[in-house]
C-alpha cells in the first residue's frame, strides 16, 4: 500500500516506526565491547517487514 493519501494512524506508525530504526548510542557499544550494536526492534527493513496498515 503506498497510496498518496495515507490515513493519520498509519503515517503515525510510519514516523514511530523510523525514530525507533535508529542504531544503539555510541556508549552502550563501547560498554559491551561491541556486542551489543542494535536493538531488537530497530532492525526493521522498509522493503521486507511492513507495518499494519
Amino acid at each position: 500500500m503506498m497510496a498518496r493519501n495515507k490515513p493519520l494512524a498509519y503515517k503515525l506508525r510510519l514516523i514511530k516506526a523510523g525514530k525507533s530504526n535508529k542504531s544503539v548510542p555510541a556508549w552502550i557499544i563501547a560498554r559491551t565491547k561491541g556486542k551489543v550494536r542494535w536493538s531488537p526492534k530497530s532492525v526493521r527493513a522498509w522493503r521486507t517487514k511492513k507495518l499494519k496498515d
